[in-house]
């Protein structure tokens, strides 16, 4: 989302015309998620995406005659079998699209919040934007902003004291998530809750074998990474290419000194039992949302009880995932590093971790396939 806010604050600069189109709502499946963004400036380039097709090719038709009228916009498609067929699109689903014209996306409650949004995606106090969606029918209306800080200050209104409430304690808790969802808050009333913090930062104890995959797959999928190890031959920036940042010094010291917030996930990969339980020490006295320990249930146990003895709190203890990783099997550092980053994104993005394929009964039941006696 960076991208888009910066360049929001890019064309109020140049004084050009934009309107920004948002995923507002879904429901079945759909190409993009709640919260997905495209802008679309009086030049017609483009900024983020909706998931392509026509759907997109839409919504930039549409957002042209917002950036021309001034006039907000929405607009629900439903993905049938037929368009899903000719764009390559998820069939099934419904999707939602508000467009508003630029000098309204981030303007409310008598305040501009550009500046606040694009200081949370570097890194600045997060804040959460809560948008009141009403339904009327088919049809879906904005009916209202506010917006919350991580200490709970905020402005703007969906007027009614309740909702106002019900709102802010959802974008308190999404702010803790970290990723856009939408609420249902009775049968005709959803909130769209849109949090905007800096890129995930991924702290790698061991540059290792193991630490090198899981920074190489760390990278990839946008952390931020930062790489300690206490070995010069294993923390260079020739060995990671690419990583954020590469800190050669003691690796219990730099977890203790170096600033790690909470949208920070950690993962102890040392090269022995003693430093890993040193680290982990370090690691769970962080404000880090996410603790991860490499290695087998025996050091598991082992460390836990070491540091049960020392007393630390048994809910530190617990919380940290260890050993770290999904069960896929694998073996290899690469493979090992799929493992880890699987279970970040559960973390992260509230997934059920189940195979997406078809149930034999919707399988069955979709292509008329009668059971079997």
């Amino acid at each position: 989302m960076r991208e888009i806010f910066a360049r929001m604050a890019e064309l109020e600069r140049e004084g050009r015309r934009f309107a920004v189109a948002t995923v507002v709502r879904t429901t079945g499946s759909t190409p993009q998620v709640v919260g997905a963004k495209l802008l679309v400036d009086d030049l017609g380039r483009l900024v983020g995406t909706l998931g392509g097709g026509c759907v997109e090719g839409d919504a930039f038709v549409e957002a042209k005659h917002v950036i021309e009228t001034g006039e907000p916009s929405l607009r629900e498609y439903e993905l049938t079998e037929d368009l899903a067929w000719d764009t390559g699109l998820v069939c099934g689903g419904t999707m939602w699209i508000s467009i508003e014209p630029g000098e309204r996306v981030l303007r409310f409650a008598g305040r501009d919040l550009l500046g606040d949004v694009l200081a949370a995606s570097a890194g600045g106090k997060p804040v959460a934007v809560a948008t009141l969606m009403r339904k009327r029918g088919k049809d879906v209306i904005a009916a209202g902003k506010l917006f919350v800080e991580t200490d709970a200050k905020g402005g703007g209104t969906l007027g009614d004291h309740a909702l106002d409430a019900r709102a802010r304690a959802a974008a308190t808790e999404t702010l803790r998530q970290g990723t856009a969802r939408s609420v249902v808050l009775d049968e005709e009333t959803d909130l769209l809750v849109e949090p905007v913090m800096s890129r995930p930062r991924l702290v790698i104890a061991g540059g290792g074998h193991v630490g090198l995959a899981i920074a190489k797959l760390g990278v990839q999928l946008d952390y931020e990474v930062t790489v300690i190890d206490d070995r010069p031959e294993f923390a260079n920036r020739e060995r990671f290419p690419g990583v954020s940042e590469v800190v050669n010094m003691d690796m219990v010291k730099a977890l203790e000194t170096m600033p790690i917030g909470w949208n920070s996930f950690v993962i102890i990969a040392t090269r022995g039992h003693k430093l890993d339980s040193h680290c982990l020490r370090a690691a769970v006295k962080t404000d880090a949302r996410y603790v991860g320990l490499l290695g087998s249930k025996r050091k598991t146990i082992l460390i836990a009880q070491m540091l049960r003895g020392e007393g630390l709190p048994e809910e530190r203890i617990r919380a940290v995932h260890a050993p770290v990783g999904l069960d896929l099997g694998g073996r290899t550092p690469a493979e090992i590093a799929l493992s880890v980053l699987a279970e970040l994104s559960l973390e992260r993005y509230g997934g059920s971790g189940r195979p997406l394929r078809l149930s034999d009964e919707i399988f069955e039941r979709t292509l008329g396939i009668k059971k079997r006696d």
